[in-house]
């Protein structure tokens, strides 16, 4: 799926299912919030959230005295509703409406979030330039936390063919600038009672010449 096939896809998603019909929906997003726990990330650390749609991380971050926080979607209307659900508070957020796979950031942040973002690109061209995009945007020593679907996940989310991963494959696909601190599996409960089982791994950047 092209740029311009990607995005009328996600606008046309979010435009007409509410946040509680999307599968991906979490209502305190735990596993995401345990890794900034496990790591410390000071309240001033620049943080980013890939794919963060209208997803409520940001929400908890918010609450929890970040201050340095950006949301990247390619929906327009996710981030708009995020927006509008946040009220006053949206403006402690810089939204950022971009695929991830073209992004261009002067930003180095200090922590990248991904829950279910990177799965999505399954050529070989968008997954090397979504790490290539990272490499750059991360600070050295800066952590990245990626969540997709495990290989006992499902094969397809919202219609649209995805790139299941194990610790093994994801590992070996960023071990040329990321090494590997831990990965888990979890299992998502979606809002319609069935479950998506997910590997999350996090990494740290190393120091490049």
């Amino acid at each position: 799926m092209n740029n311009p096939d990607r995005k009328k896809h996600w606008e046309n998603i979010y435009q007409n299912k509410s946040l509680n019909e999307l599968s991906w929906f979490e209502r305190v997003p735990e596993t995401s919030l345990d890794f900034f726990k496990h790591f410390k990330v000071p309240k001033q650390a620049k943080i980013i959230d890939i794919g963060g749609g209208d997803s409520l991380l940001v929400d908890h971050l918010l609450d929890w005295g970040y201050c340095d926080l950006t949301v990247l979607d390619i929906s327009e209307a996710a981030i708009r509703r995020a927006k509008e659900r946040l009220g006053d508070r949206a403006s402690l957020v810089k939204w950022i409406v971009a695929d991830v796979a073209t992004f261009q950031s002067d930003e180095k942040y200090d922590f990248w979030h991904d829950r279910a973002a990177f799965h999505f690109f399954t050529q070989e061209e968008e997954i090397s330039s979504y790490l290539d995009t990272a490499q750059r945007s991360i600070q050295p020593n800066g952590i990245l936390v990626i969540g997709t679907f495990s290989e006992q996940g499902p094969e397809k989310c919202s219609g649209i063919n995805i790139r299941r991963y194990s610790e093994s494959s994801m590992t070996k696909r960023l071990k040329t600038v990321f090494e590997k601190i831990k990965c888990i599996t979890v299992d998502h409960e979606t809002p319609f009672n069935t479950i998506q089982n997910f590997v999350f791994c996090s990494f740290r950047k190393l120091h490049t010449t």
